[in-house]
């Protein structure tokens, strides 16, 4: 697989009689490894490692209804209270980072109204604050940990 402009936490694979798998510690399982699975593991590691965010707390591939359509959010990041605060949206490494994948986080987020937005594909990163009163959006220059998500860096 490609190398990413991620960290490198030890994503574990092997090779299994269905072709490579990676081992989905959220989900504990061995799934199909893909290019868009190989970016997701990866970000997961990075939310856990370096923005401290609770493995037991983020939710893989959550399910959500949009216009009666069922669809699947890469990552959800839920706070301590359950809500959900920050949602990814993955993307394999060769798939460019348009204006449509926006739209598709925006949409998911249609129904998680989370502050916190990510959209990777392993190589770019983007981060923005949605301000759901306002309707704003704010991309940001660093990615925010769990604290800052969550407010409980504001005292």
């Amino acid at each position: 697989m490609q190398r990413l402009n991620l960290p490198d936490h030890g994503v574990k694979t092997k090779q299994t009689p269905g072709g490579e798998a990676v081992f989905d510690p959220v989900r504990r399982k061995w799934v199909a490894l893909t290019p868009e699975e190989w970016v997701r593991q990866h970000f997961l590691q990075f939310l856990v490692n370096d923005l401290q965010c609770p493995l037991s707390l983020i939710a893989v591939e959550r399910q959500l209804t949009l216009h009666g359509l069922s669809k699947r959010a890469d990552l959800v990041v839920h706070g301590t209270d359950g809500a959900p605060l920050a949602l990814v949206e993955c993307k394999a490494p060769s798939v460019k980072l348009d204006q449509a994948v926006f739209e598709q986080a925006s949409r998911y987020n249609i129904v998680f109204r989370v502050a916190y937005l990510f959209v990777t594909n392993g190589l770019q990163h983007y981060c923005c604050r949605v301000e759901h009163s306002t309707g704003a959006v704010h991309f940001l220059s660093e990615m925010p940990g769990f604290a800052a998500m969550s407010g409980s860096d504001r005292a």
